[in-house]
């Protein structure tokens, strides 16, 4: 069994692990120059989905339902990443994006989605069964910190996410390559 406090930390530990996807998305969006495309706007969109178990657990304390919102997200995250992949898969079709350690982002994000769900699975098979109640409340006092700062951060990313896609998208449909941020480029902007 997994204790009440090792069950908080754990899921800290995977808002941070989240935050850091959506931070290297975001600095080769930035420094790459690469702007995400509309399937990997809806991947960001998953991460920010997966995010939501953790939070809950984070403000409320660990409930199996929690892992079951988590494994949702990342079934709808995978599907989104799979989808790209799928599309890439013919042979000699180069990609979307430049690889990252051998890999495109698309390929990363499947696989996140994967181990995601299986976390959260393992997490639901190994909590201690004990109500919340009938826990130390002292456990809790192990987090607070951490957790306040990751869940600042997914907010974070959420509202830079939301602006970034604003930015590129405007009030039109995505492009499907992407390569200007459609509001910053606007007639008479």
């Amino acid at each position: 069994m997994i204790s009440h406090k090792t069950e908080g930390l754990l899921n800290v530990a995977a808002l941070f692990a989240i935050s850091a996807v959506l931070l290297v998305a975001f600095a080769d969006q930035i420094f790459g120059g690469e702007l995400p495309c509309p399937l990997c706007l809806l991947q960001r969109a998953g991460f920010l989905l997966l995010a939501i178990g953790p939070v809950l657990t984070v403000a409320r304390g660990p409930h199996p339902a929690h892992y079951g919102i988590t494994v949702l997200a990342g079934l709808a995250g995978a599907g989104f990443a799979m989808r790209q992949v799928l599309l890439h898969i013919e042979p000699g079709d180069a990609g979307f994006g430049a690889p990252f350690l051998g890999l495109h982002f698309y390929t990363w994000a499947f696989i996140v989605f994967v181990v995601a769900i299986a976390a959260s699975a393992a997490m639901m098979l190994l909590r201690d069964p004990a109500p919340a109640e009938a826990r130390d409340p002292r456990d809790r006092a192990a987090w607070p910190a951490f957790g306040t700062l990751a869940v600042a951060l997914i907010v974070l990313l959420a509202a830079a996410n939301t602006l970034s896609t604003v930015l590129e998208c405007g009030a039109e449909t995505c492009p499907d390559d992407p390569v200007v941020y459609q509001l910053l480029n606007a007639p008479g902007s």
